[in-house]
């Protein structure tokens, strides 16, 4: 076998390898775990996606694919939780999924002496409360000015 058979050898290996890379990381989006499954060293596979930009695109969707399929099966999970009534899979799908039971923040403090905020504060302190959803200050201020 000559170099050059040699090269086109190793080209084609290198081709089917980056195809199972591909489809396993569509199923496990973990690189070290792909690279164990494939027989392929992490170091190649870095250095596959710095050369190869089709590639890199390539398993960057890829992680992408099983990501959401990794999210499916831990949704599927919780609901299965649910229905087996185990109250931390109760508990974890209400606080996300109902601002009922939201976590909530409250904030306390102590002022003294003349505080008085500027018109610029207050303009400043209901945008961060609008942004933080913790209260319409539009409904408020019509409920003050009535």
């Amino acid at each position: 076998m000559n170099n050059i058979q040699k090269q086109e050898t190793i080209n084609l290996r290198i081709k089917k390898n980056k195809e199972l890379i591909i489809e396993q990381l569509k199923r496990i989006p973990i690189v070290q775990a792909v690279c164990e499954k494939t027989g392929v060293s992490r170091a190649s596979y870095y250095r596959w996606q710095k050369k190869d930009k089709k590639f890199k695109k390539q398993t960057e969707k890829a992680i992408f694919e099983g990501i959401l399929l990794i999210n499916d099966l831990a949704e599927s999970q919780l609901i299965s939780s649910i229905k087996d009534k185990h109250m931390t899979g109760i508990i974890y799908w209400l606080k996300h999924n109902n601002k009922k039971y939201a976590t909530k923040v409250e904030v306390t403090a102590k002022l003294k002496g003349n505080n008085k905020l500027t018109s610029e504060q207050e303009t400043l302190i209901k945008q961060a409360l609008n942004f933080a959803s913790l209260t319409d200050v539009k409904k408020n201020e019509q409920r003050e000015n009535k």
